[in-house]
């Protein structure tokens, strides 16, 4: 992604879509991670990732119209055919990435299955999930790994993207925040190359991880979350929320509810300062949902944003865009037509073959 934005730079600056140009980024990283596959769908098209990206779109289209909400009547219309011809597509080619590793499980068996992945660094999401078992002890199926890696594909790539993209908007607007981040990644490093972040390096990242947190706090990737309630719930009030209830919990509204957010429009990493996080509710700041539903990747996410976000403030500086920002609530939080800033190319070195 770096090397293109160096290609379109020409020794300036340029204007960009972050989120077009990270979300291929991260459809790429997720290929990597979860499939071992080098999509390179940031330099060429990809039938896996462009039916990937029409259901999204056609997810977020079906939302807006009540009427299909029913599967029979759906299914009848131009847009469910789509949808089922891009399902056809992603299925099939998890299928085919399933069985070919489950082949090499049964020659090899698991213990050398697992120790050659170890021994390479080269285990997967896949690999994972085919080596899990159930709470039967079972190995889980063929349609279960297909469920949770095309889950983790399809709430991951969009979700981390809108993220990310929030976060550089935001430090664009705060040019102080943004050479904080930077300096602190630059003295972490002492000398290193940008390629040479290590993974001890970024859990002492804490400046960054604080704007991270406070960019997801103003701009939460999902806007709410829903519940069935599994026993009556009495409210601080006395009113009663019947068992069997489905809540939907804003968490757009808590993170900007004045009541347990100062200024809440306001962008202040601090907030996120170890001291001021002991006085925090749990509840308080909820972007993974909480409990034990909450997101199974928002370890992921944090590593991934954090990675990316260092690398990019290493290599450009961020600046704001003339075209207005407004907050775009699909399925999750875009910007209306797009959010547009400007990449300017530090004086430093780029490596010819960067990772995603």
């Amino acid at each position: 992604m770096h090397m293109k934005w160096q290609r379109l730079c020409f020794g300036g600056s340029i204007r960009l879509n972050m989120f077009e140009h990270i979300n291929l980024m991260t459809l790429d990283s997720l290929q990597k991670c979860v499939f071992s596959h080098d999509s390179q769908c940031q330099e060429k098209p990809s039938q896996f990732i462009s039916a990937l990206l029409e259901l999204t779109a056609l997810v977020s289209k079906r939302y807006q119209e009540p009427l299909l909400y029913w599967d029979c009547l759906y299914n009848l219309t131009s847009q469910g055919k789509q949808f089922s011809k891009a399902c056809h597509m992603v299925h099939s080619f998890t299928d085919a990435v399933i069985q070919a590793r489950r082949q090499i499980l049964a020659e090899q068996g698991a213990e050398t299955f697992l120790r050659n992945k170890i021994k390479g660094k080269t285990m997967d999401f896949i690999d994972v999930l085919l080596l899990a078992k159930g709470e039967d002890e079972k190995p889980l199926s063929d349609e279960d790994i297909r469920a949770e890696a095309e889950t983790f594909m399809s709430a991951g790539h969009d979700t981390i993207a809108s993220g990310l993209s929030w976060t550089l908007y935001n430090l664009a607007k705060h040019p102080e925040y943004q050479d904080h981040c930077r300096q602190e990644i630059q003295e972490i490093l002492s000398g290193r190359q940008a390629e040479d972040i290590e993974w001890d390096d970024l859990s002492q990242m804490s400046f960054l991880t604080m704007c991270i947190k406070e960019s997801l706090r103003l701009h939460p990737p999902i806007l709410n979350i829903s519940r069935q309630c599994i026993k009556d719930i009495q409210l601080p009030d006395g009113r009663i929320i019947p068992k069997g209830c489905t809540c939907t919990i804003s968490i757009f509204g808590t993170h900007h509810n004045p009541a347990v957010w100062p200024n809440p429009e306001v962008y202040d990493p601090y907030r996120f300062d170890l001291n001021n996080v002991k006085k925090m509710s749990p509840l308080a700041f909820i972007p993974f949902s909480a409990g034990p539903r909450n997101c199974i990747g928002q370890n992921f996410a944090m590593y991934e944003m954090k990675v990316a976000l260092a690398l990019t403030l290493l290599r450009f500086r961020i600046l704001p865009d003339k075209h207005p920002v407004q907050r775009k609530p699909e399925v999750i939080l875009r910007a209306k037509d797009g959010l547009w800033l400007r990449a300017e190319p530090l004086k430093t070195h780029l490596s010819e073959t960067p990772q995603n």
